[in-house]
């Protein structure tokens, strides 16, 4: 029998984010930037396009530049956009853990290539893992089955043999419907906890 998988979502369990602290930054730099530029980065249908892989980084920089009026270029917007994550210390002392049993673990993100270029380079933590499942490489998102399939292929195992945490319930939903067993998680400590009730750490 295989070991059992440990998914990973990133943002909100491996790291906090916060677009005000790009929002505030790029706002700066625009003419004509949208009332709730917050939620302009951070929720429009344009960051979902961008993240699904439907839209290169350009095309994004392109995007917002023509709606906000943005005066820079693309490599300081990038610097921006992305710079709004803060390491969760205990979930990546978790991860640490279950690496030390042998346990496989994996990345599974709704993301974009600029966050997932910063966060390689500033946190040391990300290199540890087996694989990576990330949105705009694979052309879905949580919680579309495609990119489930796409995890299930990459770690080879299905049903009960992956265990996935997540802090957003309608993800969570999605794997518990392929059999996969869930954690929605809430805290590092009842995260934890629900791990320990499983035996894996």
């Amino acid at each position: 029998m295989n070991q059992p998988a440990i998914i990973f979502d990133l943002g909100k369990v491996l790291v906090d984010f916060d677009y005000t602290i790009a929002a505030r930054k790029i706002a700066a730099r625009c003419t004509k930037p949208p009332e709730n530029l917050h939620g302009f980065l951070g929720s429009s249908p344009l960051l979902v396009e961008y993240e699904s892989g439907r839209l290169t980084r350009e095309q994004f920089f392109g995007a917002v530049r023509e709606a906000a009026g943005f005066q820079g270029e693309i490599a300081e917007f990038g610097k921006f956009f992305a710079e709004i994550f803060s390491p969760i210390g205990p979930m990546i002392e978790l991860h640490a853990a279950l690496r030390r049993r042998g346990l496989p673990t994996y990345i599974f993100s709704n993301t974009n290539d600029l966050a997932v270029e910063h966060v390689r380079r500033d946190f040391p933590f990300f290199k540890h893992f087996d694989g990576y499942i990330l949105s705009y490489e694979v052309g879905a998102m949580k919680p579309q089955p495609a990119i489930y399939e796409a995890m299930e292929n990459m770690s080879g195992r299905r049903g009960a043999d992956l265990i996935y945490i997540d802090d957003r319930l309608e993800n969570v939903e999605g794997g518990s419907a392929r059999g996969w067993r869930t954690i929605l998680h809430e805290t590092p400590q009842k995260t934890r906890a629900a791990l320990e009730t499983l035996r894996l750490i």
